[in-house]
């Protein structure tokens, strides 16, 4: 009986207290019924049944992964079954040490697929209800198949909600730009609750409390909104699982209406009080008018004979009404003008800009606050646009002449590649600068005198910038018109201040290097591999 603890103790694997009992059993009756010159061989058969049961409590342990924990953590990595199901079985079926598993095994398919090239997908937007916060985002797969699936649509709405939902800037934690987080360091580090603190231990706490902030400001790090548990990050990783290919969130960005704008603090007290300075100065006037008048009429009655009188134009009411759209001015103005100016419109709104009764100039210097953030999507999703227009007060906005023209502009810059600002004023001075030294040294005025070269370079870049600016553009709808004085004829229509502040536009896959296919290549590859 001597052997039988010497078996006992050479087994090291753990067992249940019911299993253990049941080898014991097993041991001794093996052994004991053995004649004592057989005792040996009982020795071994006895090792050889406990190494059976042990087995086949393993094979228990392994069948106890259900069939619903292999599912989710297939989702949740892109693994293949059978990696998911020993992953399991050997993290205990914990599921977060199976993915951990996974990935040092290199087994998970999310992790696999994020090395590849995806450059096809989806421009999607997000307009929240009242149009004063929207989304533009890019989110790239490999083909164009997967981004017209559901699984990949619903990925895209869910993330450009989440964006207009949350405070982020940026896709990942490691593209937040430096100088934001220069200035919260600098801010972290001069509260007063850091003061009496050691520098070393101050240091920690900030970049603790900036690493906060990081992932405050990162899209993937967000919570998903239909997933409990889940961030963006498992959300992109869930579907890439389940459609088979790489998807990246690419850029987005994110316009809030009128921020930033520095609006008008309204006094009704004072606005009162100057309306009746206004009018009390205006009856003044009317009652020193007839006195003026009359002095008048005396001077022109002594000067008749002197100066012949100016003959009378006789002014068209619909030439009224054309300069009234284009100038805003009111109609004794605009009738006025066109009188001075031998009925030429052009002439009359040059002479009514110069007089100051120009509507829409007169408007130019309010403040517009209000408006609507709007976007145009190309059939297709392969071009986008996300457009800040303001006006000055939100009826204005909800009008059809402020809509018809912000749909107007969103689509004139979908089909402007070549329009990166509102207007030329907003053109970096370095801009200039370079495609001036370009076309100084171009070799078509190489042989010309300085003073040439300059004029001609000149022009060219006043051209070139002229294509860049998106108010010096022909209107999309009546190119007989330029961007411009299409929105003073909305200012005139409206009676308000309308101003184009911000764009933004995104073509799939832009400066992402696709992969070129080579099929004979490809199999040549292959066949050597194989030889």
């Amino acid at each position: 009986m001597s052997c039988v603890p010497a078996v006992s103790v050479s087994v090291v694997v753990p067992l249940s207290l019911s299993l253990c009992l049941s080898v014991c059993v097993v041991v001794c009756s093996v052994f004991c019924a053995a004649p004592p010159a057989h005792r040996s061989c009982a020795a071994a058969a006895a090792a050889a049944q406990f190494k059976i049961i042990t087995n086949q409590n393993n094979d228990a342990k392994k069948t106890a992964i259900s069939a619903l924990d292999v599912k989710a953590l297939r989702e949740k990595t892109g693994a293949g079954m059978m990696d998911c199901k020993k992953a399991l079985a050997e993290s205990g079926g914990d599921a977060a040490k199976a993915v951990e598993w996974l990935r040092k095994k290199g087994l998970s398919g999310a992790d696999k697929k994020a090395g590849r090239v995806a450059a096809e997908g989806a421009v999607v937007k997000y307009i929240h209800p009242g149009s004063r916060i929207g989304i533009l985002m890019e989110v790239n797969c490999e083909t164009d198949f997967v981004a017209a699936s559901d699984e990949f649509r619903k990925l895209c709405a869910e993330l450009c909600m989440i964006a207009a939902s949350s405070d982020v800037v940026c896709v990942g934690a490691d593209e937040v730009p430096a100088d934001l987080l220069a200035r919260e360091r600098a801010i972290e580090m001069g509260k007063a609750d850091l003061a009496t603190k050691p520098e070393g231990v101050r240091a920690k706490i900030v970049e603790g409390r900036v690493d906060k902030l990081k992932k405050a400001w990162a899209l993937l790090e967000q919570d998903a909104l239909t997933t409990a548990g889940a961030k963006v990050d498992d959300l992109v990783k869930a579907t890439i699982a389940k459609v088979g290919e790489n998807v990246k969130v690419r850029r987005f960005v994110k316009f809030t209406l009128g921020e930033g704008i520095e609006k008008k603090a309204s006094n009704l007290a004072a606005e009162v009080a100057e309306q009746t300075a206004a009018m009390a100065a205006k009856a003044k006037a009317a009652a020193e008018a007839p006195k003026k008048d009359e002095a008048a009429a005396a001077a022109a009655a002594g000067g008749a004979a002197a100066a012949p009188a100016k003959p009378v134009v006789a002014v068209s009411a619909a030439s009224v009404k054309a300069l009234r759209e284009k100038s805003g001015a009111g109609m004794m103005d605009c009738k006025k003008a066109l009188a001075e100016n031998d009925n030429d419109v052009t002439k009359a709104a040059e002479w009514l800009r110069k007089k100051g009764l120009a509507g829409a100039d007169k408007k130019a210097g309010r403040v517009a606050a209000e408006g609507a953030v709007v976007d145009y999507i190309h059939p297709g999703s392969r071009v986008g646009v996300l457009l800040e227009l303001n006006c000055e007060t939100d009826f204005v906005a909800a009008g059809d002449v402020f809509s018809r023209l912000a749909k107007a502009l969103a689509m004139q810059i979908a089909a402007s590649p070549t329009v990166e600002y509102v207007t030329a004023e907003e053109i970096p001075a370095e801009v200039f600068a370079a495609e001036m030294g370009a076309e100084m040294s171009r070799e078509d005025i190489a042989a010309k005198p300085e003073a040439i070269r300059q004029k001609i370079a000149e022009g060219r870049v006043k051209k070139l910038v002229a294509e860049r600016a998106l108010l010096d553009q022909p209107y999309l709808v009546d190119p007989s018109k330029t961007v411009a004085e299409a929105v003073k004829e909305a200012v005139a229509a409206c009676g308000e201040k309308i101003s184009v502040r911000r764009f933004a536009r995104y073509v799939l896959g832009e400066g992402i290097e696709k992969k070129v296919n080579d099929l004979a290549a490809d199999v040549a590859a292959m066949s050597a591999g194989k030889a």
